[in-house]
């Protein structure tokens, strides 16, 4: 990104918000509301976004729809709900970067992972080990450590678990190649994060890719923190899955249904092991009720139960306005964004403050996770009871994510200030 001249002022900010190209996005979501009626800061996209305002009116829609033609809206629907779900592989398309056929939606993000894991974690006596980073969220290494067991292998060996070098915060892309090529006889399967959810490093996925599959693994990505946040060419990249959610930078709501990515290659494979049902049965014979399952032409052959249409509900609100504001102007913004509050907090009086998401622009996304020098919870508990709307992570740090499709400038700048009086700097 080009060097950009920023000031520590308000009339700043509020000038960058009047110049910015999508600034008439933030109008149609919901803010949370203060004790006096006025909006809360709301920096917390990266773990769980704000509704749209037209999430509401959809939902109505389709209560309406079951109110008013019951099982007949499966096909006489406006939006029949037997094909409700196609429409989001098309819609995301440009945003994880991959072929419609490529994408379904179904299920949580963790389900996902472990249907995705019964596909393309095959161990064998010599090739077992499933490799995460170290500080993963909790429920991926929960997953794998589970799959391990289901397979009869102990997680001491068979989870290799990759960590920074003593005294950094992140993972060296060299670091984390040289590992796999040390270990390459014996790892089945690599995945990792796309984005660190603690940290908030992005890991280059292009390159561990590349590498995973040169040692004859299988790469799979959670792409939780990363969909709708950083650029992301899944079909190009080649790995071979990737799951994600939609109640984070996709603002889709809480626990909305998830998303998965299986690369082309593997679709109409008849070798590849998978859990199967009646929805990722080929969709011209399903109501032929046979009784040999014919998997979908797409990913689609990994979905096992029908769509639950009111938790998709709010993803058509979103996923429309994302469509409209491009992830090219999105990206754009979200880095000058973050950078921006990278800027003012290194502008704050004081040594207490230690920023450990990089510094590297191309290295994160929206996402800065503070930590401050003797601090507790207390902090971030005073940041909320001043209006500020952030995330907080054991044992020290906050996270604010400034989310580009709603968040202005102006939240960043008074979001560093209230931080500055809380600190009593």
């Amino acid at each position: 990104m080009q060097e950009v001249q920023f000031e520590d002022a308000l009339d700043y900010a509020k000038a960058q918000d009047v110049s910015d190209p999508l600034a008439h996005f933030r109008p149609q979501f919901h803010f949370p509301k203060q004790a006096d009626g006025s909006p809360i800061i709301y920096l917390c996209g990266n773990s769980l976004g704000l509704q749209p305002r037209l999430a509401q009116q959809l939902m109505q829609d389709e209560m309406d729809v079951w109110k008013e033609l019951a099982v007949e809206g499966h096909f006489k629907a406006e939006r029949p709900w037997m094909t409700y779900h196609e429409e989001f592989s098309r819609q995301l398309s440009p945003i994880v970067g991959a072929l419609p056929k490529e994408i379904t939606v179904m299920n949580t993000l963790s389900v996902n992972l472990h249907l995705m894991m019964v596909s393309f974690y095959r161990p064998t006596k010599s090739r077992y080990k499933i490799v995460i980073e170290g500080g993963a969220f909790p429920s991926d290494k929960y997953a794998v450590d589970s799959q391990l067991r289901f397979h009869g292998i102990d997680p001491q060996d068979g989870l290799i678990q990759l960590r920074p070098r003593m005294g950094e915060d992140h993972l060296r892309t060299e670091d984390i190649l040289q590992a796999l090529e040390r270990e390459k006889d014996s790892i089945a399967l690599v995945m990792l994060s796309g984005i660190n959810y603690y940290t908030g490093q992005c890991f280059d996925m292009k390159s561990i890719t590349k590498k995973g599959h040169e040692i004859g693994a299988m790469v799979g990505f959670d792409l939780a923190h990363a969909a709708g946040n950083v650029r992301l060419q899944l079909h190009d990249w080649g790995m071979d899955f990737a799951v994600w959610c939609h109640y984070k930078y996709l603002n889709s709501g809480p626990g909305c249904i998830a998303g998965a990515f299986v690369h082309e290659r593997h679709l109409n494979r008849k070798d590849l092991p998978r859990f199967e049902g009646w929805w990722g049965h080929h969709k011209e014979s399903r109501f032929k009720m046979p009784a040999t399952f014919e998997p979908a032409p797409n990913a689609d052959a990994w979905q096992i139960s029908n769509a639950p249409i009111l938790a998709m509900v709010p993803m058509r609100a979103s996923l429309a306005l994302f469509n409209e504001a491009g992830m090219d102007r999105l990206l754009a913004k979200s880095k000058k964004l973050t950078a921006y509050l990278e800027f003012l907090l290194n502008q704050l009086p004081t040594d207490r403050i230690r920023i450990l998401t990089p510094k590297d622009p191309k290295d994160r996304g929206a996402q800065l996770s503070i930590q401050v020098k003797g601090a507790d919870r207390s902090l971030f508990d005073d940041l909320v009871k001043n209006g500020v709307i952030g995330d907080w992570r054991e044992p020290d740090v906050i996270r604010i994510s400034p989310a580009p499709i709603y968040n202005s400038f102006e939240d960043v700048y008074r979001m560093v200030q209230i931080l500055k009086k809380c600190l009593q700097l």
